[in-house]
């Protein structure tokens, strides 16, 4: 009787998971360990997915644990790789698992680049192969039972949680076997087949018929609300799957409902109702029968049938000569109760328990992003502290420069080069000197040159397949069912047009740069020249030998020596910045953890205040204190220019010294901007070789997703038919006259389900009517041949004669239908006579001519052809 329904498995394509992970790994983990580690992760998960999907799988535990286990770690590493269209794409395809497919094309299938997808199908593929090992088991024993019941409820749990989830998954209609209408019924019958089990483990135990009758009905009532979900679904009765299933689903219904009945008719003697018992056995004989007429090429049910029938005998028996009690009529029986022993399993990850993390230490991608945020806001704090303590000193020079400090209060000859000047053209000759900034201004435009190209190919690149997928979405309209290209790279043009900006911006810079260095490059020039030329080229004047050991002159001496200091502490104290290191993921996976999100802000503003507090308070202490030095230097700068004596010769050697300071002020200023510049660009070429390659990669994509659509709308095209349907003759379709109206069936829960059968060719038209006078031999004889007639066979009895005028019958061959336009099946020449099909010859004054003949129909036979010696009878009798 037992005869469970069992699930097929989606069928995958093959897919590489290893190289798209670990080039995400390579540009996303600096550190080469990790890197290594990683991308041996990503391995085993692509041997893994080959396992579980590339392969036939037997109906075992261990196959289902395989894809356990494969399904587990899609879950595991969803949060640590960002699965899209646009950033890792992986396209993942799959087939239809109950779309046979037609004879031009193979079955329905569908390829998305989502996670989700994968998982859904996975997870579809779990609940299939547990239906199928269910089925397998051996139900003639406790352990069998209860494998059967665990995998089943494990199955309708599976299917239930892709009804829930799969529409929020995918983002886009799935294919029928995925969708809610469909494994929403598939749960119901797995829960269906799985309370059945209970029932049979209940009458293999031989617990109280009660406990018995209530677990049946409930399983009638599951396999009742499986057929209603299957015959309302406009979309489930195509699926040839599902015509299969209706008659089980029926048959299932009745008969549990069948075994209710029994068992409370047997609860029903045992309470001394004996009329209950009969109607109860009744009802339950009637639905039997049902099935047995009805569905037995599905389910044998004569042990059941036997069995409720001899107990009617019996009953009726006793109740005839004994007890005389009244029979009730079915809608007076009490309802019998229900009890439910079943659920679905909810999917809880993980599913398998034997599943380790390959990535386990890998971060989640929230962590990463929040991590990449937090080192964002870290580099701006930095940044801004380092801007500042740089353009104060800056400052600092400008005043010292425009005062002549210190080459001032150091010229006492008045003829020989300051010390601090000699200091400040060593140092501009060490670092290389003008040729130094002239190679850095000539890299630039190289460097910027190269930038652009990347990124102008990185956006030819996107072009070209949007026109493409523009063209192919003009071509077939609606049937182009995807992403369509401007949507989805919209990140990536956004991203690109930054980087646009960025360099424009890098260009403004650039040429700023240069008209600095014009303006001082004649005073760079003079500084990188040897001592005698420098001194030959700066004016000499009186000595201010007077002033010497003056204590203006001390104060000032003092007070620039703490500038210096300053700005010493300002070169530690940058350092010091730029060495603080802290890693944050340990704090974001403890918030993750213990929140389930990561508050990135609040979290991050916290220890950065934390980190950086002291360093920041250091930076404002050290301008604070500048900005007294500056104003205290000024006010002795002033006293010191009162008492020293001023005419044009020293008027002049001050403009040159202060000149050949601002020099070196900007020299190093220069080359500072130019090693950041050149330094900027390296680091923008390989930013834009990731974006080149993530636009690749993009594309790749789309144009394997391109070609597997392509392919899927050809198929679909091709099993489209090219032309409408042909009507049926109205003759094949009336009822003939006088035939009875089918039987109404009888009254069953489940109506029979009618199999399809294979469309017949059109038959073939009846004979022409002959009139008498035509028919006649003599009128169609050949000339010179006596005509004789024709001997009628004798009427069969029981037989009706046939009617008068029509053509003798001719046996039957093949059909070989004809359409107008089309000439039909061209049989082998027959007597003229007897050639019922050749249409036009019998009524016709005279016989037709050899040259015009009737298209499709065999030339007459020619004139020549000699007369029978004997009377022509016909060639077929019936």
């Amino acid at each position: 009787m037992t005869n469970f329904i069992s699930v097929q498995l989606k069928k995958a394509s093959e897919v590489d998971l290893a190289k798209p992970l670990c080039k995400f790994i390579q540009q996303s983990y600096p550190g080469a360990e990790a890197q290594a580690e990683h991308c041996r992760a990503a391995e085993e998960l692509s041997r893994l997915r080959k396992s579980a999907l590339g392969r036939p799988l037997d109906k075992h535990e261990s196959s289902l644990e395989t894809l356990l286990r494969y399904y587990d770690q899609l879950c595991a590493i969803e949060p640590k790789f960002p699965f899209s269209e646009n950033q890792v794409c992986v396209t993942f395809t799959w087939k239809d698992a109950f779309d046979k497919g037609s004879l031009f094309g193979g079955s329905a299938k569908l390829a998305l680049a989502s996670l989700g997808y994968e998982k859904t199908c996975v997870l579809f593929n779990c609940g299939a192969l547990a239906s199928q090992i269910a089925a397998e088991q051996n139900l003639d024993n406790d352990e069998g039972l209860k494998a059967a019941a665990k995998h089943y409820q494990f199955a309708s749990g599976a299917f239930q949680h892709i009804k829930d989830t799969v529409l929020s998954a995918l983002n886009r209609e799935p294919t029928v076997d995925i969708s809610p209408d469909t494994v929403g019924t598939l749960s119901l019958i797995m829960l269906a087949q799985a309370q059945e089990v209970f029932f049979l483990k209940a009458t293999r135990d031989k617990m109280k018929d009660a406990i018995i009758a209530k677990l049946a009905n409930q399983a009638a009532d599951y396999y009742g609300d499986a057929y209603k979900q299957c015959q309302y679904k406009d979309t489930l009765p195509k699926y040839f799957y599902f015509q299969e299933v209706f008659p089980v689903l029926a048959a299932k219904h009745c008969i549990m409902q069948a075994n209710a009945e029994y068992h409370q008719s047997i609860l029903a003697k045992q309470q001394k109702k004996f009329g209950e018992e009969i109607g109860r056995l009744q009802h339950a004989a009637d639905l039997v029968k049902t099935v047995a007429s009805r569905y037995d090429e599905y389910i044998n049910v004569k042990d059941l049938v036997d069995k409720i029938n001899r107990a009617l005998a019996a009953a009726k028996k006793d109740n005839d000569f004994i007890y005389h009690d009244r029979v009730p009529d079915l809608k007076d029986l009490e309802p019998i109760g229900k009890a439910s022993l079943v659920k679905s399993t909810p999917v809880v990850v993980p599913l398998s328990q034997k599943f380790t993390d390959l990535f386990e230490k890998m971060v989640p991608l929230q962590v990463q992003q929040s991590v990449s945020v937090y080192n964002q806001r870290k580099a701006d704090l930095v940044n801004r502290s380092i801007a500042q303590m740089r353009e104060a000193t800056n400052l600092a020079n400008g005043v010292l420069a425009s005062l002549n400090l210190p080459a001032a209060i150091e010229d006492v000859s008045g003829d020989t080069v300051p010390q601090s000047i000699l200091n400040k053209s060593k140092s501009v000759i060490e670092q290389g000197g003008i040729q130094t900034v002239d190679q850095l201004i000539k890299d630039l435009p190289e460097l910027l040159q190269r930038n652009k190209e990347i990124l102008d190919e990185s956006l030819r690149l996107l072009d070209e397949e949007e026109a493409t997928d523009n063209d192919l979405r003009a071509k077939f309209k609606e049937r182009w069912q995807r992403t369509p290209s401007n949507e989805l790279y919209k990140p990536l043009r956004a991203e690109g047009a930054n980087y646009h900006n960025i360099l424009n911006k890098a260009v403004q810079a650039d040429g700023q740069v240069k008209e600095r260095y014009q303006t001082h490059r004649d005073t760079i020039a003079l500084l990188c020249k040897p001592e005698a030329e420098l001194n030959a080229a700066i004016p000499s004047a009186n000595p201010a030998k007077t002033l010497q050991g003056n204590e203006v002159v001390n104060v000032l001496r003092t007070l620039l020596a703490s500038l210096d200091e300053v700005k010493k502490e300002r070169e530690q104290l940058e350092n010091d910045l730029k060495s603080v290191n802290f890693d944050m993921t340990s704090k974001f996976l403890t918030a993750l953890a213990q929140d389930g999100a990561i508050n990135e802000e609040a979290i991050s503003v916290t220890e950065l205040d934390r980190i950086y507090g002291s360093y920041t308070q250091k930076v404002q202490e050290s301008l604070k204190k500048q900005e007294e030095l500056l104003k205290n230097i000024q006010n002795a700068h002033q006293d010191f220019s009162k008492m020293k004596q001023s005419n044009n010769e020293s008027n002049l050697r001050e403009e040159v010294l202060k000149n050949l300071a601002v020099a070196n002020d900007n020299f190093v200023e220069l080359v500072a901007n130019l090693k950041e510049g050149t330094k900027f660009y390296n680091e923008l070429t390989e930013i834009l070789l990731k974006f080149q390659n993530k636009c690749s990669d993009i594309i790749f994509a789309r144009k394997t997703e391109r070609d597997e659509l392509l392919k899927d709308l050809q198929q679909s095209i091709a099993r489209e038919p090219s032309a409408p349907s042909i009507p049926l003759p109205t003759y094949q379709t009336t009822p003939a006259a006088g035939s009875k109206p089918a039987a109404s069936p009888a009254p069953t829960p489940a109506p029979r389900t009618m199999v399809g059968t294979k469309p017949q060719p059109p038959a073939r038209p009846p004979p022409p009517v002959i009139s008498a006078a035509s028919s006649s031999p003599s009128a169609l004889a050949p000339s010179g041949t006596a005509a004789a007639p024709a001997a009628a066979p004798a009427p069969t009895p029981g037989a009706s004669a046939p009617a008068a005028g029509t053509a003798p019958s001719q046996a039957q061959g093949p059909p070989y239908p004809t359409y107008p336009g089309y000439p039909g099946y061209c049989q082998m020449p027959m007597p003229m006579g007897y050639n019922p099909y050749m249409y036009g010859q019998y009524n016709l004054p005279y016989a037709p001519s050899p040259v015009y003949q009737t298209p499709g129909q065999p030339p007459y036979p020619p004139p020549q052809q000699p007369g029978y010696p004997f009377p022509q009878q016909p060639y077929y009798q019936q």
